[in-house]
């Protein structure tokens, strides 16, 4: 689902980063594209290939002005390149709680909740988001991980639901302050919507689920569309005065700015939801006593962490500069002694926050807000010092 220091190989860090996780491809017409793929050349994208498809990483303005006119506006990104799943049929909520160690059951029709796909080690596969939309729970999964996805929830659960991989509609984000107030001249009524809460709306004949969440920090939407009503939608939205194109660099630091999590830098199979810091993930029916409590795969180890039985080694924690460094992933963190304690996974200078923000895994002794750390940048010891996340305060709209 990107940084602000130093080009590498003469690309802007954003797309030196994104490069550094493509996946490989031979050529660049191999490279998939999203239905919008020629309006991003139309408006000037810088392309690069992420998780197999060609995307923008950012349009003629820049980095810096997309962050911004994100935190002040609205933001339109194409996401695309995310899976979309339903399952269905009567088991698919207790199927699909089988999977996680979320609250399935539990959902209530038209709200939505984050999730995490777990492997029988308690490694987090995927994070997600998914909606009880009465008739089926909608998913939506990262693009790098869909197929994978797709097959591991088929092999679990095929056999108690339908699972519809819905990979040929489009995706898309509005984000900001004034998101919903640019939409509801295409949707009317999409501002009843609330914070983790989604609905359907019909656009010029076209069937489009929305659901008021993001990736951002900020208020707005994600709608979900065919991909054939994908780029006339677009360009509506492009249309009203408060929106422009955002490209994948700002989403980064977007997200970052937030505190949440990026599937492969800061959270992957080797990585369980506590050390993680994702309690919050993991509703209390989940946790402790009854008849839902565990049942996932690697529900052993994860609640063992939970209760301190079994060991925890590290925790994700936030990390504030305290000179003006950018501090990128794979950076080692050492304690003041100059001992190894652990790494950044994320980092860069936030464009809001307007210092040097990370997100990396400690040891737990070092883990408690206001501990002071050194991060060891190009040889140099960066003074570094544990933060409450998020590093900019989060605007959703709860009602």
């Amino acid at each position: 689902m990107n940084r602000v220091h130093p080009p590498l190989g003469g690309l802007p860090p954003q797309r030196a980063r994104l490069r550094r996780r493509k996946p490989a491809v031979s050529d660049p017409s191999d490279l998939l594209k999203t239905p919008l793929h020629a309006l991003h050349l139309e408006l000037g994208a810088r392309m690069v290939p992420f998780a197999g498809y060609s995307m923008p990483v950012q349009y003629p303005a820049g980095l810096m002005a997309e962050h911004h006119h994100t935190r002040t506006a609205a933001g339109l990104f194409d996401v695309s390149h995310m899976g979309q799943l339903r399952l269905i049929g009567p088991d698919a909520a207790t199927a699909f709680e089988a999977l996680m160690p979320v609250d399935v059951i539990d959902l209530a029709i038209g709200k939505q909740r984050y999730g995490l796909l777990l492997n029988d080690a308690g490694g987090i596969i995927d994070d997600l988001m998914f909606v009880n939309r009465g008739d089926d729970i909608f998913v939506i999964v990262n693009g790098a991980c869909k197929h994978g996805d797709l097959a591991h929830i088929v092999e679990r659960i095929g056999g108690r639901c339908t699972v519809e991989p819905q990979f040929d509609r489009a995706l898309l984000a509005l984000q900001g302050p004034q998101a919903v107030t640019a939409l509801q001249r295409l949707l009317p009524g999409v501002e009843k919507l609330v914070f983790m809460t989604g609905a359907a709306f019909t656009w010029n004949g076209a069937d489009l689920f929305v659901t008021r969440s993001g990736y951002t920090g900020e208020d707005g939407c994600e709608i979900s569309l065919p991909a054939a009503s994908a780029e006339a939608f677009a360009r509506a939205l492009l249309a009203q005065p408060e929106v422009k194109p955002v490209g994948l660099g700002a989403r980064n630091s977007l997200r970052l700015e937030a505190g949440l999590c990026l599937y492969g830098n800061d959270i992957d199979t080797t990585t369980t939801p506590v050390e993680a810091a994702l309690n919050w993930a993991m509703q209390k029916v989940r946790r402790t006593g009854g008849a839902r409590a565990g049942g996932f795969p690697g529900a052993a180890r994860v609640l063992g962490q939970l209760d301190g039985t079994e060991p925890l080694t590290r925790k994700r924690v936030g990390l504030i500069a305290l000179e003006r460094v950018p501090v990128r992933e794979h950076v080692e963190l050492q304690s003041l002694d100059g001992v190894k304690i652990g790494e950044v996974t994320s980092g860069l200078l936030g464009p809001t926050a307007d210092k040097p923000v990370a997100i990396g895994y400690v040891a737990p002794g070092f883990a408690a807000i206001g501990t002071r750390v050194n991060a060891i940048v190009r040889g140099k010891a960066v003074p570094m010092e544990v933060a409450s996340m998020p590093f900019v305060t989060n605007r959703y709209f709860r009602g």
